[in-house]
């Protein structure tokens, strides 16, 4: 310690053996950082960044101010420019609100330690805007895990307002933002702090790109978890459902992207939304939130069970069923047959149910909706008039049934295979309307091979329908290979790139795993072309970089417009003389 000329020395004190003295020299280190000039101050911040991440639960710095510590550099780098842009000052805020978020991830007991010791301006300073989108990235997120504890969410409760309507707006901005300052920017014109926080100084700009990419897409999640903190709670749900309603439009986009799979995106404010019976209505008044829902259901993603559970729930409400059903029953009768989806079991029957709750009363208001009275007399005569005739259904007859059925499909087959597509279709239909219900694996069969005459003959959506009827009765559900195909590609032929990609990364995956039981692995070519181009299309950028050639075609149109006009005028100029 003799050698070292900065009293004191946080990076001598940590090696400090005798505890007494190292506890009070960092709580002494800690208190005057933010009001010393030494040029190393980034280095302390840098190495208190990795503690804080490598070690988020260790009591002893938050137990010695490093909260406090940490407000105060954030507030002097907001107040003081020239000592902002002095030395690598810049690069303080960024980790001082860092390293509060990250310990303040796992204890509530940290978040109140955090929220005594007064992070909570200095952070609002930063979601405000008054940095940059990556100081707002790590402010928002730490502010997020103040607002998830029962014991801190009350501080935040003063800033309720501004902290929700600033968090819809980074939600719905941030992906604009970044691709306009950052990705889509020239490399000289990239903030160079920036750049070095994106990759650490290592890496070009195809890093970097991908880099920006992931903390956009985290700033947008973020943001979106701290609106569900107050939404949770019943609170400023006026302003997250009746003053925005463009808001809950964009809502459905927000889905997290492949970099950022852990998060629900959109859909779990959705989910939140929907619990709530005051913001329920406006869900059910939002036609795309409720196909958003229902494609989401049809899908092999992740977060199925929660489109769902919302269309379970707005059907359940007398307030909302009657908007909702006559959209959401096209989608969810495909679905009857579901078994198990991730920990739910019986989830056909709960579906059954809400379809039918009151179909009496729906066959006598619905009269003249006459598809929907065709869809929801299908799913009574399918699961419960032959549900019941089948229950008495003797093995011996089960199984002459099983040997019809494998001869209508054989013709069927035959008819296919000489490019009569409607005829077998005809055909795979007979063979589903004698097939019993217990025999799921021939039904599964029958109506995924419906799903491929569906697509030849350019109906994407019946193709939709057979196939996810044919994945419900697969074991696991979603498991059958064919079927993923065939719905990516009538997801593909509707545009919905996302639901096609992720159903043909299952249908990739379940090859994969086949594959390795014989050491070989090969993804199709056809597979490999899909996923390039949907992975453009479900790009997080995707919609900036139209919205960016958009604008630039905008502004050459008003140029050369502006040109024409100056031309026009010297010429009349030169007339006149």
């Amino acid at each position: 310690m003799r050698d070292c000329t900065n009293s004191p020395c946080f990076f001598c004190l940590t090696k400090e053996t005798h505890l007494p003295t190292r506890r009070a020299g960092i709580s002494k280190c800690f208190n005057e950082l933010p009001y010393r000039d030494d040029h190393d101050h980034v280095l302390v911040l840098s190495a208190l960044w990795h503690i804080a991440m490598a070690h988020p639960n260790d009591r002893e710095y938050p137990s010695l101010g490093v909260f406090e510590c940490m407000g105060n550099l954030i507030q002097r780098g907001l107040n003081d420019s020239n000592w902002l842009l002095r030395d690598q000052n810049i690069y303080i805020p960024y980790y001082a609100a860092h390293v509060i978020g990250s310990y303040t991830i796992n204890k509530p007991e940290f978040a109140q330690k955090a929220v005594e010791s007064g992070v909570i301006p200095p952070l609002m300073e930063l979601l405000r805007g008054k940095m940059s989108w990556v100081e707002r990235r790590v402010a928002v997120r730490a502010l997020g895990h103040l607002a998830s504890y029962d014991s801190t969410f009350e501080a935040l409760a003063e800033y309720q307002e501004e902290i929700v309507k600033s968090a819809m707006e980074i939600s719905c901005s941030c992906l604009d933002l970044v691709y306009n300052n950052f990705v889509a920017s020239k490399e000289e014109d990239r903030e160079k702090y920036h750049r070095d926080l994106l990759t650490r100084g290592v890496g070009g700009r195809e890093i970097e790109d991908r880099k920006a990419e992931e903390w956009a897409s985290q700033l947008q999640c973020w943001s979106l978890h701290l609106v569900k903190c107050f939404a949770s709670k019943g609170r400023c749900l006026d302003i997250i459902c009746k003053k925005n309603p463009i808001f809950l439009r964009d809502l459905c986009g927000m889905w997290g992207g492949l970099s950022n799979y852990t998060s629900s995106g959109g859909v779990g404010l959705v989910k939140i939304l929907t619990h709530n019976k005051f913001s329920r209505k406006y869900i059910a008044e939002s036609r795309e939130i409720i196909d958003t829902l229902c494609n989401l259901s049809r899908s092999s993603d992740d977060w199925q069970y929660i489109g769902i559970d919302c269309l379970l729930l707005l059907l359940k409400d007398p307030q909302t069923r009657y908007n909702v059903i006559q959209i959401a029953a096209f989608c969810l009768i495909d679905l009857v047959e579901i078994r198990t989806l991730g920990d739910r079991s019986n989830l056909g029957e709960a579906i059954t149910h809400a379809l039918l709750l009151d179909y009496n009363q729906i066959k006598t208001n619905f009269k003249n909706h006459q598809n929907l009275q065709k869809i929801l007399r299908e799913t009574w005569d399918l699961k419960v008039e032959r549900k019941r005739k089948e229950k008495l259904l003797s093995e011996e007859k089960l199984e002459g049934k099983r040997v019809m059925v494998n001869l209508i499909k054989q013709a069927a087959n035959e008819l296919f295979r000489l490019g009569e597509i409607e005829a077998a279709l005809r055909k795979y239909k007979e063979g589903l309307d004698l097939c019993p219900l217990r025999l799921r694996k021939e039904r599964m069969v029958l109506h995924s091979n419906k799903a491929q005459c569906h697509l030849l003959l350019r109906d994407p959506d019946s193709a939709i329908s057979d196939s996810t009827r044919a994945l419900c009765y697969s074991n696991p559900t979603n498991s059958h290979s064919k079927s993923l195909w065939r719905r990516s590609q009538a997801y593909e032929m509707k545009g919905l790139a996302k639901e096609s990609l992720m159903d043909c990364i299952m249908f990739v995956n379940g090859g994969m795993k086949m594959a390795e039981d014989h050491k070989r692995i090969k993804i199709p070519y056809h597979a490999a072309r899909m996923i390039s181009k949907q992975m453009d299309g479900t790009w997080l950028f995707a919609s900036a970089r139209l919205k960016k050639l958009a604008s630039v075609k905008v502004e050459k149109a008003e140029d050369s417009s502006n040109n024409s006009h100056e031309r026009h005028g010297m010429l009349m100029r030169t007339m006149t003389v």
